[in-house]
This record gives C-alpha cells, sequence and structure tokens, in this order.
C-alpha cells in the first residue's frame, strides 16, 4: 500500500494507530489516493512486463476491470489517469466500463462473466 510506519507520538488526525494490548504501537501514514494510483499502475506495468498502452485491447479490458474493483475510478481525474497510461481516450475507459456493466446485467446467474 506503500504506508510509512512513525511513532504513535508522530501521528496526524488522518494516519490510523494501531494498539496492541491497550498500547499504541505504531502509526501508519497512508499514501494520498492518487499517488496510490500511480503506484498501482506502476505495478501493473512490472507485472505485465511492458508499457500498459502496449497491451492488447482484451488485457487493457481487463486491467480497466481491475482498477474498477479497486476503485480507481471514484478519485478525481482517476480515469484521464488510467486513460494516458493505457494509451487510450477517455471516451474508450468508459466504453470498457459500459460494455462491463451490460454483460454483468444479461449475464445469467452463475454463469462467468
Amino acid at each position: 500500500m506503500g504506508g510509512t510506519l512513525l511513532d504513535p507520538e508522530q501521528a496526524g488526525p488522518d494516519d490510523v494507530v494501531l494498539c496492541w494490548e491497550g498500547r499504541e504501537v505504531v502509526a501508519v501514514r497512508l499514501p494520498h489516493l492518487s499517488a496510490s494510483l500511480d503506484g498501482i499502475l506502476a505495478d501493473l506495468e512490472r507485472r505485465h512486463g511492458k508499457p500498459l498502452a502496449e497491451l492488447d485491447r482484451k488485457t487493457k479490458q481487463r486491467v480497466v476491470r481491475n482498477l474498477e474493483t479497486r476503485g480507481a475510478f471514484s478519485l478525481r481525474h482517476g480515469v484521464e489517469t488510467v486513460a494516458a497510461a493505457l494509451g487510450v481516450s477517455r471516451f474508450t475507459i468508459y466504453n470498457y466500463l459500459n460494455r462491463e456493466s451490460s454483460a454483468a446485467r444479461t449475464a445469467e446467474p452463475g454463469e462467468p462473466l
């Protein structure tokens, strides 16, 4: 997730303080969500072994599905960021997302998408 561990006394209002047996032991500072999206995209490139823009259409669609499940498109400029990384337009991202929701609505119960 890219969090930073801190002494509990250094914790800010947005940090998560973890307790063990009633005692604060560590604070975790999580990165801003936009930085997390950049990290997720970089990780996907490493996993695929090439820039995301070089992936075939089907693989790009799977990437978009995966990112949607992870909440990437609820971020401000999430669609634009992902579109730039995949080398496609925002319109294409919306088409991928709409295609998936249409398939989910027409699939029979228990039928794989």
